[in-house]
């Protein structure tokens, strides 16, 4: 007894819910009298199931409103029956008003390591019914969850998510709760999800009515009569939420509807047992019918689902009562009753073989959960196989029971490694957090700055994330969501900053924009004149100013600009073409004229009648290109002074006249009266440098001995005069000239 206590509470530890179930405290054969007669002794073994192990019973989970389950309208005292064997003679028994006897509601504390069931008549001696070692194996098993460990996962961190993202969560829920194969299971974690997420989109769903209520008393001045619209996501979240709960009551009702359903079916089963039994005992009647009969009941018993707890060992063990009555009552079935167990044997033996196949097949791998449901699932079979030989009975068992036990033991263990890499894998991100936690208070005005913090910050995410496996649910679950709140904080800094960025960006787009406006006005009125082109070279310098737009109106509006004033400067290239065609051509005519009066002058014929004519046909030719324009007029003056020259009738004084009066007019032709000023302050000015200089020349030579070296300076120094006096007297010239164009 101490044995399997021990058992039981190492399984009540692997699944607590084992605790909650009542401890048996009496046998139900107790409440069956015995008494001797002239029929066969028959003795009553009761089964027994793994020590700890209960058939799994779906039960709603605990999110389950308590009024729905006392809805499911249980009874509140077990109905069933327990007969006596000796009862076959003089047929006295207890029995409640619906024909049953009435049992306790608890069993007795099952012996560790065994197994009894009904003996076949061979071993019948005893007409008192003793108290059987355990009921427990044929007890309809409390929740297919008790056999699973609890399973070590990481917290799911919704916090991240956006109420978009929330509600697709939701609907991806709603569907797996509508498929054939749902599970109470599959409630639990619905209703887990649905508990993670209620508080994240309410606190959601708060920011934004508080972001509204923010923006309203901006344009207000006041809250009153504020009203805060809900978008359709938010009713979204609400139906679906709604749906989920409504979906998941009404599953476990139906559970418990069907548990009351199963309960009255089994208790039927048991009174056509019953009936089938005292049919036999008190007329032999048709065997074959019988047997058929019985058959038929056993196949129903074992088609039908699942009982409340309370009811299972009751109903479990008057079952087995009736069954070995009948086995015991029907001695004409003994040899029958032998291959039974025979066949039973073999069918126990090939699921010791899968269970152990299982443990082999899985050595040195994880023990998932999917394994510990196919081993439940090959325990659910071994329960309902009937006994094996009693020699074998207890070998079976045991060897059954130990594959078993192996898998349990090693998802223990398990766990247990488990739970120290997720505390290694806890601490690893706690340090990752702290090195995030300074990036929350970043501030900058450069952009290459956010972007340089936004990498790091990134790869610490990376981190994070590189980092799977279980933590701790609790700890793992709070890390998390500081983890995730201070990335958000940075990312909001930065957010804002980018903001404020974007408001400069729409000034500089604007002013960019005026500027695109501004060269498009000039392209569009044609002018093409120098102060024109300087504008708009002034306005391409402005450009250069103004910082960035926004990203998506970049391109735009550089080509917009680009596209105007290289319109307008295509247009003014255009123009000067055919300028500079006209002036090439002029050039030409000045080159031909000029050759002229060369000629001319060199064939000793110059008469000054034909100067003038010269000089108005020059006028009448128009402008040449800027760079052979100096050049012209030199050439034109010199053969205009080399006619006047080869004149002989006139004085060289007149000679020197007409040749001041020519280069005069060239200097007037060649720029305004404001040039001709600022020509002559330059002239002056230079005549002024000149004359200092010769007077500095002049006084050095009078410190000068009469050494030779000091006559090489002397020479030197008197160069240097003749060449500033001869510059000295061109710039007189040109001022006499400048003066006679005046």
């Amino acid at each position: 007894m101490a044995s399997e206590e021990q058992e039981i509470t190492e399984r009540k530890e692997l699944n607590p819910e084992l605790s909650q179930e009542k401890k048996p405290e009496t046998d139900p054969t107790d409440a069956v009298e015995s008494t001797e007669g002239p029929t066969d002794n028959v003795e009553l073994e009761s089964q027994e199931e793994p020590a700890g192990v209960a058939e799994p019973e779906l039960e709603p989970s605990a999110t389950a409103a308590p009024e729905e389950e006392e809805a499911a309208g249980l009874p509140s005292e077990p109905v069933s029956e327990v007969e006596s064997a000796s009862e076959v003679s003089d047929k006295t028994e207890v029995e409640s008003t619906a024909a049953l006897a009435e049992i306790p509601e608890s069993e007795p504390t099952p012996a560790a390591g065994t197994e009894p069931e009904p003996e076949s008549p061979t071993a019948v001696e005893e007409t008192v019914l003793e108290p059987s070692a355990s009921t427990e194996l044929h007890a309809d098993p409390t929740d297919a969850a008790d056999l699973e460990l609890e399973e070590v996962a990481p917290a799911a961190d919704y916090s991240q998510l956006s109420k978009s993202e929330m509600v697709g969560l939701l609907e991806k829920t709603l569907a797996s709760l509508k498929t054939d194969t749902v599970s109470a299971s599959d409630y639990r974690r619905s209703d887990e999800v649905l508990k993670e997420l209620r508080p994240l989109f309410d606190q959601s769903k708060a920011a934004d009515r508080a972001e509204a209520l923010q923006r309203y008393i901006q344009e207000t001045g006041a809250d009153e009569g504020f009203e805060f619209k809900q978008d359709e996501v938010i009713g979204r979240f609400d139906s679906l939420y709604k749906q989920i709960k409504d979906q998941k009551n009404h599953y476990f009702q139906q559970l418990e509807k069907a548990k009351d359903n199963n309960f009255n079916l089994k208790t039927e089963l048991l009174r056509r047992l019953r009936e089938l039994v005292e049919a036999d005992e008190n007329n032999a009647g048709d065997p074959k019918a019988s047997w058929n009969g019985f058959k038929h009941v056993q196949d129903e018993w074992k088609a039908a689902g699942n009982v409340s707890s309370p009811h299972n060992a009751t109903l479990w063990a008057t079952y087995h009562a009736l069954v070995d009555r009948y086995y015991s009552n029907r001695n004409i079935y003994f040899e029958l009753k032998e291959l039974d167990r025979k066949k039973n044997q073999t069918q126990k033996t090939e699921l010791c073989e899968k269970v152990e196949a299982l443990v082999q097949s899985n050595e040195g791998n994880p023990i998932t959960k999917a394994i510990i449901d196919e081993a439940n699932g090959l325990f659910e079979e071994y329960k309902h196989i009937g006994p094996a030989p009693k020699a074998e009975q207890e070998v079976l068992w045991q060897r059954f029971k130990k594959a078993l036990d192996t898998l349990y033991d090693r998802r223990r263990g398990q766990n247990e490694e488990i739970r120290k890499e997720g505390a290694q894998l806890y601490d690893e991100k706690s340090k990752l957090y702290e090195e995030l936690v300074p990036f929350t208070s970043f501030t900058s005005n450069s952009i290459n700055d956010w972007n340089e913090k936004t990498r790091e910050v990134m790869v610490l995410q990376d981190r994070w994330n590189a980092i799977r496996g279980p933590m701790p649910r609790d700890e793992g679950k709070e890390l998390s969501k500081k983890f995730w709140a201070a990335l958000k904080q940075f990312f909001h800094h930065k957010g804002e900053f980018f903001k404020q960025l974007e408001g400069k960006r729409e000034q500089n787009l604007k002013a960019k924009t005026q500027l695109c406006e501004a060269v498009e006005a000039i392209l569009e009125s044609g002018e093409e004149s120098a102060e024109t082109t300087q504008k708009v070279i002034e306005l391409q310098r402005q450009w250069k100013t103004i910082g960035q737009v926004p990203e998506k109106f970049k391109d735009t509006i550089f080509e917009r600009f680009k596209a105007a004033c290289d319109g307008f400067f295509n247009k003014k290239r255009s123009r000067n073409q055919e300028v500079e065609k006209e002036f090439e051509e002029n050039l030409a005519k000045k080159i031909a004229l000029c050759e002229r009066i060369e000629t001319v002058a060199v064939s000793g014929n110059a008469d000054l009648s034909q100067l003038n004519a010269f000089k108005k046909e020059w006028s009448q030719i128009g402008y040449v290109p800027k760079k052979d324009m100096q050049s012209i007029q030199k050439r034109y003056i010199n053969a205009v002074n080399s006619f006047v020259g080869a004149n002989g009738k006139i004085s060289p004084k007149e000679k020197e006249l007409l040749t001041l009066q020519n280069e005069a007019e060239m200097v007037r032709e060649s720029g305004s009266s404001r040039d001709l000023y600022k020509k002559e302050g330059d002239i002056r000015r230079k005549m002024t440098t000149l004359e200092n200089d010769i007077a500095v020349y002049n006084n050095n030579i009078e410190f000068f001995g009469r050494s030779k070296g000091a006559e090489k300076l002397r020479a030197d120094i008197d160069k240097k005069i003749q060449v500033a006096q001869k510059q000295l007297e061109d710039l007189k010239h040109q001022l006499k000239v400048i003066r006679e164009a005046q």
